[in-house]
């Protein structure tokens, strides 16, 4: 059985998805959601260059990543957005998710919660922890992890400490 797993870097596609994400979690699916990236053809090409033909790869606009997350797949998918707010418009397609895993998420304007240690550095809005509490409340496993061989820590643990 295929499982899907979704992450939230800001980097989308970059090296430590391809070098350490994509082969601890068996991926052979990628779906990088940003629609500015999706709809200029060099973006997409950059994003592309570091990936290896072995993985099935789109980067595509939230509209195409939901008729793609309705289809049935043989295959692990990882799922990438930049930003927590993006989970809201894939909701449907990612509601039987392993897990949601919190990576690079750097501070922006409306960032108010700083989570630090040995996992990184991330930065969230109100929003985004409304977002993310809503999934977590439907059962979704949601941790921030920077690299599968480092230590992760529970949405739960964050709650606690805001």
């Amino acid at each position: 059985m295929a499982n899907t797993y979704v992450r939230v870097d800001d980097r989308l596609i970059h090296g430590q998805t391809i070098v350490a994400w994509c082969p601890t979690l068996s991926i052979k699916e990628i779906i990088a959601i940003d629609d500015e990236s999706a709809k200029n053809p060099t973006l997409k090409s950059i994003m592309k260059m570091g990936v290896p033909p072995a993985y099935t790869t789109h980067i595509v606009t939230t509209e195409e990543a939901n008729a793609l997350l309705a289809q049935e797949s043989n295959v692990n998918r990882l799922v990438i957005v930049k930003q927590p707010a993006k989970l809201s418009e894939i909701e449907a397609g990612i509601t039987k998710a392993e897990s949601i895993i919190l990576g690079n998420i750097a501070k922006r304007e409306d960032t108010i919660h700083k989570v630090s240690g040995a996992t990184g550095i991330f930065y969230l809005s109100d929003q985004d922890v409304a977002v993310i509490d809503k999934l977590a409340s439907q059962g979704l496993e949601v941790f921030f992890q920077q690299l599968p061989n480092t230590s992760k820590t529970g949405w739960e643990a964050f709650k606690k400490s805001i």
